[in-house]
């Protein structure tokens, strides 16, 4: 999915979209990374997820991905970061995610979100329709609200475009293995492609480390 294209699906959610898989493919199935870009946790393979929640192959692509890290040695660390260019209404829907990841709810309410934006067509980006939205999904509301709020999430936000921004991100869902290498959906023939070669581009990674 172009950007083009995703920004038309989610106009008709009533949320602006952001661009689908990077226009990027390669006859390898993935691109490496010039320069590599550092990751949050060195002494792990980092693998990011690049989505947003307005995006259907993101939403598709998620337990896959779920199962797949589920399956992953202690030396392998799954990250999502969600896309925002510039674009206020996904600036809300990241600022939703952030803000489940750091009071502890997000393993609860993730897929319940895609859902939500996707095919109940809740504004998310918006304070709020998330009020409304978590009373009853949450253990505290009020803390989920004051830390939708708070600084520490406006500084994850910022941290989490700069991330986008250093790997020249153009779609989603993106997927970057150890800052080193890049792969999607569409670069690597469908959402089973893109599990098989993380499986490749870890093994490549740990090789890469021992090397």
């Amino acid at each position: 999915m172009n950007r083009r294209t995703a920004l038309k699906q989610l106009a008709a959610l009533g949320v602006l979209a952001s661009p689908a898989a990077a226009a990027l493919a390669q006859d390898a199935g993935f691109v490496v990374v010039n320069p590599p870009q550092p990751t949050d946790e060195p002494a792990r393979i980092e693998v990011v997820k690049f989505f947003h929640y307005g995006c259907s192959h993101c939403a598709n692509l998620a337990p896959l991905l779920s199962l797949w890290a589920k399956q992953q040695a202690d030396d392998v660390v799954l990250r999502h970061v969600p896309a925002q260019w510039n674009n206020p209404q996904l600036e809300g829907l990241a600022r939703f995610y952030y803000t489940a990841e750091a009071t502890g709810d997000i393993g609860a309410l993730h897929d319940k979100v895609f859902a939500a934006v996707q095919q109940q067509r809740v504004p998310l980006h918006t304070e709020a329709g998330v009020r409304s939205w978590i009373a009853g999904k949450v253990a505290d509301e009020k803390r989920f609200m004051d830390t939708y709020k708070s600084f520490g999430v406006q500084s994850m936000l910022q941290r989490g475009d700069q991330r986008a921004r250093a790997f020249k991100i153009q779609g989603v869902p993106t997927l970057v293995v150890d800052g080193k290498y890049l792969t999607s959906s569409s670069m690597a023939g469908g959402h089973e492609g893109a599990i098989r070669m993380l499986d490749q581009l870890v093994a490549r990674a740990r090789a890469d480390r021992k090397g």
